[in-house]
């Protein structure tokens, strides 16, 4: 494979690794915070809407584009475990590829979906929604260190 396609395909997986860091970073650290300090109906309401345009934003065509290039990387590296670089696309693929796509599908996509079936005024709205916040919160914390771990490995790579 041409240098240039090995440099490109690096580059862009780092950079989409780094970019979703930070929107797990910014939810992790303040975005669901500032949502647990809302009464349950309005949190609730709130990240409904928040897990339905997120799914027709930018942000998903980042998010599946890095786990394409991630595994290609992936791909590349056990085919020339001979190339210095092939441990960190592997490890930064793994990272990108199971600590944050996979992770989204097994752990926050079901609490997404459980969230969506929630009428915000019920009266298990508030239970639902602190369990929520709680586990929610976690796995995305989670795929916050996978996230940058990924983009320190492609970094690495790079260098």
């Amino acid at each position: 494979m041409p240098e240039s396609v090995l440099t490109t395909l690096t580059w862009i997986s780092a950079l989409g690794a780094a970019l979703i860091a930070g929107v797990f970073f910014a939810f992790s650290t303040f975005v669901m915070r500032a949502l647990a300090k809302r009464p349950a109906a309005e949190g609730i309401s709130a990240m409904q809407a928040i897990n339905i345009v997120v799914v027709r934003s930018g942000f998903i065509v980042v998010f599946l584009a890095t786990a394409v290039t991630s595994s290609v990387l992936a791909l590349i590296a056990l085919a020339s475990l001979q190339d210095t670089r092939a441990l960190f696309w592997l490890a930064g693929a793994l990272l990108y590829v199971l600590g944050t796509f996979a992770l989204t599908l097994v752990c926050n996509v079901p609490l997404n979906n459980s969230l969506a079936d929630v009428d915000p005024s019920s009266s298990q709205g508030g239970s639902v929604w602190a369990q929520y916040l709680s586990e929610w919160t976690w796995w995305n914390s989670v795929r916050t260190v996978a996230s940058l771990g990924a983009t320190a490995a492609f970094i690495v790579a790079l260098t």
